[in-house]
């Protein structure tokens, strides 16, 4: 306890995601929550600062996971990893495979409907 009888304000270890966007809230492109990323050549060759949110994130990218999966593997709120991930893309490091289209198959909607069940049962 502090001399005015309040406690002593905890050591906060992470930094605020609004941070780690500039207070950005949205991403500079559109990026479903299905959407598969893969890593382009660039992001393999980069230095990535180590223990940081971009790294990781870079990371997950690497095993062909979408953005609600890259959000729920690394443990932050899906908006500030949406914001990441739109200058990852723009930055070329990251691709968004592309989603269904009007065209698709049932065989890619229900592909599509089992990666996405796949993934909630990985974060419940």
């Amino acid at each position: 306890m502090s001399e005015e009888g309040y406690e002593d304000d905890p050591v906060v270890d992470e930094v605020r995601p609004y941070a780690l966007t500039s207070g950005r809230t949205r991403s500079v492109i559109d990026l479903p929550l299905e959407a598969r990323l893969t890593l382009e050549p660039s992001a393999r060759h980069h230095s990535w600062p180590p223990e940081q949110l971009v790294t990781r994130i870079v990371e997950v990218c690497a095993q062909g996971a979408s953005v609600a999966e890259v959000a729920a593997v690394v443990g932050s709120p899906l908006g500030v990893v949406r914001v990441l991930l739109g200058d990852l893309v723009r930055d070329g490091h990251v691709r968004v495979e592309a989603t269904l289209r009007d065209g698709s198959s049932i065989g890619e909607r229900h592909e599509l409907i089992e990666r996405t069940l796949s993934g909630l049962r990985a974060i419940i």
